[in-house]
């Protein structure tokens, strides 16, 4: 089984963009938003989906893959498909998130002509779906968000049961940036993530975050690889 692809999936910030895809990463982005490269997968709020904006941004881009939007109350269906349609026009493969339990059977294995992918929100402090994971057997799988452990973690379970394709985070960006720590593989006495502090017993200035997210996302394509 080959490995999944790995994106990193944030905007507004060509510097981290450029370390990522220097390290392995894809490029991904929550539309709209400022995008500085190729888009290999595009998201959007799920919180506050704004069709006509996300559309638009798409039409720009083109990415391999997009999200739909969240399917989250049981009588939502027709309107996930709805933007499952018009996402095909834009993208080759569209992703819908399916969060109502015993709805998967439902879902139509093409859309618009364009091969459907089902996305796996992995379980965090804020968001995460309920539907257990043995639901998505045989279906190809995009893991969305989650921290790269945890996200690990599921792709153990699931690839026993599905084709996990891709996975996308950006929660090591967010440490290097509030915390200046990055992840390691190796847990420690305070889990695992580092400070640069901690690690090097020194200060880095104004490019410790960058210094920071590059160790991550070069420990963390590291451990997919051996996965």
């Amino acid at each position: 089984m080959a490995t999944p692809i790995l994106i990193y999936c944030a905007g507004g910030n060509p510097r981290f963009w450029k370390i990522a895809t220097d390290a392995g990463f894809r490029y991904g982005a929550q539309l709209p938003d400022a995008v500085y490269g190729p888009l290999y997968f595009a998201d959007q709020d799920w919180r506050k989906p704004n069709r006509k904006a996300y559309m638009a941004a798409l039409d720009e881009h083109r990415p391999m893959m997009a999200t739909a939007l969240d399917w989250e109350r049981e009588e939502q269906l027709p309107e996930v498909l709805d933007w499952a349609e018009e996402v095909a026009q834009y993208t080759k493969r569209v992703v819908i998130v399916p969060k109502v339990i015993g709805g998967i059977d439902q879902i139509p294995a093409r859309v618009g002509g364009r091969d459907v992918i089902l996305g796996y929100s992995v379980p965090t402090k804020y968001a995460g779906t309920s539907i257990p994971i043995w639901s998505f057997s045989g279906w190809p799988i995009h893991l969305l968000g989650g921290s790269p452990h945890k996200q690990m973690e599921v792709y153990s379970y699931m690839r026993l049961i599905a084709d996990v394709i891709s996975v996308d985070g950006n929660m090591h960006n967010k440490m290097a940036t509030t915390r200046c720590a990055f992840w390691r593989e190796r847990k420690g006495s305070r889990g695992r993530w580092v400070s640069l502090m901690e690690a090097d017993g020194r200060e880095w200035g104004t490019d410790a975050p960058y210094e920071a997210f590059r160790r991550s996302c070069e420990n963390i394509c590291a451990v997919w690889k051996t996965l």
